[in-house]
């Protein structure tokens, strides 16, 4: 069925493929701004714009825990790709993009003026297999399929180094897919394997379909998944705001590492995702997820930019003015009681 689907698709004629298009991105944008337009008018509200993966779990946190009351309203905003994200970021439809990180250096470099100021938590991607397919080695996936999040995307740079490094450059497929549509495609046996951020992995190794062929960590340490990019316009405009949103995640991700069983029904509400495969994924192994790695640093973007470049991806590396880390170097980590207490601002201690 799912094959079917995609092949009648494909198949329309232009005239049709562009109105389906259009109305379906005119269909989001509503969307959008009836979620904006039934908050309160007297409350400053912040748009977050993220996909549905643990290294954005600060998001749905953020939209749970500012609910009530009379500060920052924090609306997070769930996106199908990063590709209409980013859109929305250029277009001024939301304030917060958690966007994977490559495509960050992109925006720069077409002279978008956007900045990193924090980074989601790290090692949460994890490449799978079809279990059939008994894969033992890169070597068992010549002339299949692998998937990615997309082009510009951090699990797309590794695996392509990676199969240059194995010399089998042209002999593996990779293709890009919207992650939320990677579980299925490889249960209908349309895809081989992919690469993502979790818990999008963990559904198919808890249904049995697909098994870990490696966790991200085991290729590329500290890896980035995803990071919040905001326009420079707000950092100029409302400074003050914005260092409320880095602090705000980053005492997210400290909370949610300490109380992951409240944490991922949070997430489970928002992402309609079960909780037990969130608390699989969050937990699977232990203590893989690292939440106090949150400071952005150019000669992190820069060494992302020099791998981009050597697949092809950029012309050249430059990420001058892309970093501005002084937000998340301003946080400090007081003790979170509960939930609520995230957004509170009457106790420190320096982390």
């Amino acid at each position: 069925m799912w094959r079917k689907s995609i092949s009648a698709l494909l198949y329309l004629p232009p005239y049709l493929k562009i109105l389906a298009g259009t109305l379906g991105w005119l269909v989001f944008i509503s969307f959008v701004y009836y979620q904006i337009s039934v908050e309160s008018p007297d409350r400053k509200i912040v748009k977050m714009g993220y996909m549905p993966v643990i290294t954005n779990l600060a998001a749905p946190i953020l939209d749970h825990v500012s609910e009530n009351g009379d500060g920052i309203r924090y609306k997070a905003l769930k996106f199908a790709s990063f590709a209409e994200m980013a859109e929305s970021l250029r277009n001024g439809q939301i304030d917060v993009a958690f966007m994977i990180a490559p495509l960050s250096i992109v925006l720069r470099q077409q002279d978008e003026d956007v900045k990193v100021v924090y980074i989601g938590n790290r090692h949460e991607s994890t490449m799978v297999t079809r279990k059939d397919l008994n894969v033992k080695s890169l070597r068992d996936l010549i002339g299949k399929t692998i998937a990615v999040p997309m082009r510009f995307s951090g699990h797309n740079i590794s695996i392509l180094n990676i199969i240059e490094e194995q010399n089998l450059t042209g002999k593996i497929k990779v293709v890009e897919m919207n992650p939320p549509d990677m579980a299925s495609a490889l249960s209908a046996g349309a895809l081989d394997a992919y690469y993502v951020g979790e818990p999008f992995a963990a559904q198919t190794i808890k249904s049995g379909h697909s098994e870990k062929f490696f966790y991200v960590e085991d290729v590329w340490d500290k890896f980035i998944c995803n990071l919040v990019v905001v326009r420079n316009d707000l950092i100029q405009q409302q400074p003050d705001m914005v260092q409320e949103i880095v602090r705000g995640a980053v005492r997210s991700g400290f909370w949610a590492s300490q109380n992951i069983p409240e944490a991922t029904k949070i997430a489970s509400k928002y992402w309609n995702q079960p909780v037990d495969l969130l608390e699989y994924a969050f937990t699977t192994p232990q203590d893989r997820i690292l939440f106090d790695q949150y400071i952005p640093k150019e000669s992190e973007m820069k060494q992302m930019a020099e791998m981009m470049k050597q697949v092809g991806l950029l012309e050249n590396t430059d990420v001058s003015g892309l970093v501005d880390d002084r937000f998340a170097r301003a946080v400090k980590v007081e003790e979170v009681i509960d939930v609520e207490s995230i957004l509170n601002t009457d106790t420190y201690m320096t982390n």
